[in-house]
């Protein structure tokens, strides 16, 4: 099995079509499903990200998923959905009767109002504003000597590099919580190519996001 997840944590990028296409060739050439998760799909800051549900004759080995957990803000309500092949459904609903039983009324009530107009203009505000604060962070990073950020096309994470401070990304990601209070996690959380960098989420308001750049420029002045 492949498993891709785009939009993408923790670095925020976005898969192309083109991409999706050849890990769909690659998939049928040597008989592997496909996972997608897609659960940024509706935070986005250029074009709307494409889907491997939009790559052709690939379908029949496509395991699609996504939930209500990030565009409408319900993480802790453990609510998703997926499409899948056919001859799957079985399987899975046999996995997920004895694993999680089923979905609490209540979630499902809370779900049905992510379809409403309302809700849909109240995302598009949400993304507007995550935009702000992703500009705001990123350009503080890229001010800060020795720190380069690029600016993530989705989701809600910074991926800056690091490397030219002189520290590891666990040391670094350790000092800047216990020196100066930000709470990031190390790039090698996320395997061992992560090293030199740094997760940040900006799903923080702007006032907490420029407390957090005064204070990462502080600290790396004194490391």
């Amino acid at each position: 099995m492949i498993v891709i997840n785009s939009p993408q944590n923790p670095t925020g990028g976005v898969l192309t079509l083109d991409d999706l296409r050849k890990i769909g060739e690659l998939a049928r050439k040597h008989d592997l499903l496909i996972l997608s998760d897609e659960i940024y799909s509706e935070i986005y800051y250029a074009d709307r990200p494409a889907s491997i549900l939009d790559v052709p004759n690939i379908l029949d080995r496509v395991l699609f998923v996504n939930g209500f957990s990030k565009i409408y803000a319900m993480t802790g309500w453990r609510l998703g959905y997926g499409v899948v092949p056919e001859d799957t459904f079985p399987t899975i609903e046999l996995f997920v009767n004895n694993s999680v039983s089923s979905a609490a009324t209540f979630t499902q009530r809370a779900a049905l109002e992510a379809f409403t107009p309302e809700t849909e203009k109240a995302t598009e505000r949400m993304v507007a504003e995550f935009r702000k604060r992703r500009d705001v962070f990123a350009d503080g990073l890229n001010s800060i000597p020795g720190i380069h950020c690029l600016k993530p096309l989705g989701a809600f994470y910074l991926f800056p590099n690091l490397s030219e401070a002189g520290l590891s990304s666990d040391e670094f990601a350790n000092r800047l919580l216990s020196e100066a209070g930000v709470a990031a996690l190390p790039g090698t959380a996320f395997g061992d190519y992560g090293e030199g960098y740094l997760r940040l989420s900006f799903a923080n308001s702007l006032a907490d996001i420029q407390a957090a750049l005064e204070r990462i420029r502080n600290f790396v002045s004194q490391v």
